[in-house]
């Protein structure tokens, strides 16, 4: 496989700069991604990005796996138990190494959720920026600044 320092200029060219098996595991990927909804289907980070009210799913080749992540993916855990959690926007992943398949239901059935989950949710970037933006207060305890009085007299 060749390691991509530019990013391809196309999900085209991106797939047609891989080779062997990362190549057929991302052709089945994105076959069954596009045949599960209408998506729109961008080059972003260096990665396979599946658009639909901010991003919703990511395809990335790497020398010794693929990874193939939903940014709500921890709220898909109980579809499958190989989508590990990691990362910021509730991501999870499938961590696909050479012999591992995911079967085009399951692709299919996740794809659609994550598409609602973002319809309903909205888009998970902007969730993210709101929680950076407001200093991560989510992360605190009520009060947890302030100096707690003792009750003793």
């Amino acid at each position: 496989m060749m390691k991509k320092s530019i990013p391809a200029a196309s999900p085209e060219a991106y797939v047609a700069a891989l080779s062997g098996w990362q190549r057929t595991c991302v052709e089945r990927l994105r076959s069954s991604v596009r045949a599960s909804a209408k998506l729109d289907e961008v080059i972003k980070w260096g990665n396979l990005v599946y658009m639909s009210n901010g991003p919703a799913i990511v395809i990335r080749a790497e020398e010794k796996r693929v990874l193939f992540g939903f940014w709500r993916g921890q709220r898909l855990r109980e579809i499958d138990e190989r989508l590990k959690p990691g990362g910021k926007y509730e991501m999870a992943t499938f961590d696909i190494r050479e012999g591992v398949t995911i079967k085009p239901a399951v692709v299919s059935r996740l794809v659609r959720l994550a598409i609602a989950l973002n319809r309903k949710v909205g888009d998970p970037t902007k969730a993210a920026a709101a929680r950076t933006k407001n200093g991560g207060a989510r992360n605190r305890a009520p009060g947890s600044t302030r100096r707690r009085q003792s009750n003793r007299t």
